[in-house]
């Protein structure tokens, strides 16, 4: 029998033109966990391999596309995942799980009809398009929980307007995916986000796979070089930021279900 901890927390599926990297950890709402990330990570090398794929669609399973960090993890309240984190600190990994996205030379299409939140955001930003459908709801959760969104601003300041993001990265509202799409964040909202995502994969297998890669890297260029700029610096504050008493506390409340000290 097969133990558990051997299971993929990452589907790899492939037809004649896309290589499909589905999120199925439902147990923790497909928290980054080191596992699942090391999965997608996997998933995007082996589809970058394979001359037959020409896109990659980034989806899930369940209600929630991501859930962000592990919270049970983080606080030591729950089990943790073993995974295969290579040394890394949770921050360097979801640093290095984003610019493997950015980096990969063939189109990341994000398939996403659900909850995104938190770290889940910058997955979302990462990809080069992403079509959202109507089970989605998205907030940038960090300042309720003592933290910020360190890591994955990297991916999505770029995508979201400078209003849109002064006000949701602070509030930490919920929004919907026609909100998401009128401030840049998805590509498009849509009632059937499959279909409207076969029939980019469409559009992309016309492109020559060179075209396709030379096209991202243009897209793709500032933004990794915020990455260059920024990110060791970023990852050092995240880490810093999760040890601190109001970051404790937030997480803890949030996982007890009750409101943290500063909101009572």
């Amino acid at each position: 029998m097969t133990d558990k901890q051997d299971w993929p927390l990452v589907r790899y599926d492939t037809d004649e033109v896309r290589a499909t990297l589905t999120l199925d950890s439902p147990h923790n709402r497909n928290a980054l966990s080191p596992r699942l990330i090391a999965d997608v990570r996997a998933g995007l090398a082996r589809a970058q391999d394979d001359p037959d794929v020409r896109a990659v669609v980034l989806t899930h399973t369940g209600g929630t596309f991501c859930a962000g960090a592990d919270l049970s993890a983080a606080t030591g309240s729950g089990p943790a995942d073993a995974g295969t984190g290579g040394g890394e600190s949770p921050a360097e990994a979801m640093a290095g799980l984003l610019r493997a996205i950015l980096e990969c030379p063939k189109p990341v299409i994000g398939l996403i009809d659900g909850h995104v939140r938190a770290g889940g955001m910058g997955l979302v930003g990462a990809c080069d398009i992403a079509v959202a459908g109507p089970r989605c709801t998205f907030a940038l959760t960090e300042a309720r929980l003592g933290l910020a969104a360190s890591i994955i601003s990297l991916t999505v300041l770029p995508r979201m307007t400078s209003r849109a993001a002064g006000r949701y990265f602070l509030t930490g509202e919920k929004f919907d995916g026609a909100r998401a799409e009128a401030m840049g964040l998805v590509t498009v909202a849509a009632d059937d986000a499959a279909a409207v995502t076969d029939a980019l994969v469409a559009e992309l297998r016309k492109a020559s796979p060179q075209g396709l890669a030379e096209s991202k890297a243009l897209l793709t260029r500032a933004v990794l070089a915020g990455f260059d700029a920024d990110a060791g610096r970023l990852c050092e504050r995240s880490a810093q930021l999760f040890g601190t008493p109001e970051a404790i506390e937030g997480m803890t409340a949030f996982l007890q279900k009750r409101a943290p000290a500063w909101a009572e």
